[in-house]
């Protein structure tokens, strides 16, 4: 597939910004923060939102499934789903007023070839706006599974896309009653020409457009101006506040400016003389304490993944110690080597070998556990590791592939002095944009602690 114009990234300037550390820094950032509390961005109302969103989906479907179906050879792509059992990609194929499909929902997507434009079809009662021809008159043809036959039989095609399959829930969508069904009412003929609608399936929900990096940036940005205001002396009381009251502080937070959450905040504590880190149990954040939110956003349809990580100041202390400083730079090395190795046409367990390399050849300690994100926090697409498989994923075997989103995610490990040598994880989340030569930080990236008892 010809890469889609590629999004020039300007929200964020590449800054060079070195941080003290006890030791000598392997590496200097070049992309840094563009702010520790940047301003909320304009949230668009519902109605503005429906119909942005329904111009993307137009724009995708003039762009992206054409050169998603010529690339593979496929020129029918059939989906189906019930109400509230929703195969993952229809879901993001929904005009923005059908939040659900309608009893039974039937896409089909039909390529006649010569350059002509992708037939877009909807087999069901109740249509689907104008992003789509309605093709059933249950007048004429009550039943909706011999209607799908009348429409096949019709175009002819070499190949029927489905989606099923056993590697990811992002191409398994047709459930197992609904394909038998649907192979129950293809003649013998038709059913010869199933393949799996796989590439088809990841390509569509992986692809960012220019226009929807445009917004999405927005939804990054809203996503750090929540995290920068959380970890702040005005919500956080060292003393008073514990870690538990700063995850719902997030969440209804969240709720409250309008945004959606795909999954529920944590903080957990790393503490001097502690062990690991504290989670449920780690109570009253203490002055001294190193706190890590994992947190994200939903907005125009778009998720956010973010770690950031805040120091609570002790009494007479303006910064981090250097220890700890050192480890947050750490992770930004790792950042850069993971980065570094994104190329058109590798597999993800290719970046994933090579970032580990050359981050333990820098003196780092990483793990490295990246993904794409987009419709979805954990998205569609190729695995760069699992925080649990270092080596080889599945998944990981997918190409990289130009203009997806990236949720860049790792930690490094490292001893602090100032903490008696303890060893503690330094684990970093940013949300970025690979166009197919360079990977940019939608809204840059943490090279800094939060300071809470700063202000």
């Amino acid at each position: 597939m010809s890469p889609l114009k590629a999004l020039t990234m300007g929200s964020a300037a590449a800054l060079a910004l070195p941080i003290p550390h006890a030791s000598a820094a392997p590496c200097t950032p070049t992309q840094s923060e563009a702010s520790m509390s940047p301003a909320m961005p304009a949230i668009l109302p519902l109605r503005e939102q429906a119909v942005l969103r329904d111009r993307w989906l137009q724009q995708r479907f003039e762009t992206v499934l054409p050169a998603l179906m010529r690339e593979n050879g496929i020129d029918m792509w059939i989906l189906v789903a019930r109400e509230y059992l929703e195969d993952p990609v229809m879901t993001t194929m929904l005009n923005a007023t059908n939040l659900r499909a309608r009893r039974r929902t039937i896409l089909i997507f039909f390529d006649p070839g010569q350059g002509k434009p992708i037939e877009r079809l909807v087999v069901s009662k109740h249509g689907m706006g104008d992003l789509y021809e309605p093709v059933w008159d249950m007048d004429k043809q009550p039943d909706q599974w011999a209607r799908v036959r009348e429409l096949v039989a019709a175009r002819n095609p070499r190949k029927i896309a489905l989606n099923t399959s056993s590697l990811t829930a992002f191409a398994d969508g047709i459930t197992h009653s609904q394909y038998t069904d649907l192979m129950a009412a293809l003649t013998p003929a038709m059913r010869e020409r199933i393949v799996p609608g796989y590439p088809l399936a990841i390509g569509w929900l992986e692809t960012r457009t220019p226009q929807e990096m445009v917004r999405y940036a927005e939804a990054v940005r809203a996503a750090h101006a929540i995290i920068g205001e959380g970890f702040s002396a005005k919500v956080v009381k060292p003393g008073v506040t514990t870690n538990e009251d700063l995850v719902w502080w997030y969440r209804q937070r969240v709720n409250d400016l309008g945004f959606g959450s795909w999954f529920h905040p944590s903080v957990e504590v790393t503490r001097k003389g502690t062990p690991g880190v504290l989670r449920e149990q780690a109570g009253v954040i203490q002055k001294g304490d190193m706190l890590r939110v994992d947190f994200g956003i939903v907005y125009l349809g778009f998720n956010t993944d973010t770690q950031h990580v805040a120091y609570v100041l002790r009494d007479g202390e303006s910064d981090a110690p250097a220890g700890l400083r050192a480890g947050l730079l750490d992770s930004n090395c790792v950042q850069d080597a993971v980065t570094s190795e994104f190329r058109v046409g590798v597999t993800g367990n290719e970046v994933l070998n090579r970032a580990r390399g050359k981050a333990i050849a820098q003196g780092l300690k990483p793990t490295i556990y990246s993904h794409p994100i987009g419709y979805h926090g954990h998205a569609a697409g190729s695995s760069i590791g699992l925080s649990e498989e270092q080596k080889f994923v599945p998944t990981g075997e997918y190409k990289l592939r130009p203009n997806i989103a990236w949720s860049i995610e790792l930690k490094a490990t490292r001893t602090v002095p100032e903490w008696g040598n303890q060893e503690v994880d330094f684990k970093s989340e940013e949300d970025a944009f690979f166009d197919g030569q360079t990977v940019r930080y939608i809204d840059g990236r943490q090279t800094r602690f939060h300071l809470i008892g700063a202000e």
